[in-house]
C-alpha cells in the first residue's frame, strides 16, 4: 500500500496517509477527519551513492549548517 503526503484544505495540516490504492478520494484527514485533502507532489529519496551535494548558503544562520555559527567555512 502506498504511503502519499495529503494538506488538508480544512485544518491547513499536512500529514503522510497509508492508503489502499490510487483512489484515495474520500481519505479523511487524520487531525481533523475532513475528506477535503489535496494529494502533494512527494519527492523520493534515494541512496545513489554519489558525492552528497554541498549546502548552499543564504547568508542566513542555518541555511548551510556552519552560518551564524562562528566557525570559519566558504561557499
Amino acid at each position: 500500500m502506498p504511503i502519499y503526503e495529503f494538506h488538508c484544505a480544512k485544518c491547513q495540516k499536512d500529514s503522510e496517509v497509508l492508503v489502499r490504492s490510487s483512489n484515495w478520494e474520500g481519505t479523511k484527514c487524520p487531525h481533523c477527519g475532513s475528506t477535503k485533502l489535496a494529494k502533494k507532489f512527494s519527492v523520493f529519496a534515494s541512496s545513489g551513492g554519489g558525492e552528497p551535494e554541498a549546502p548552499s548558503c543564504s547568508g542566513n544562520p542555518g541555511s548551510c549548517g556552519m552560518c551564524g555559527t562562528g566557525k570559519p567555512h566558504s561557499h
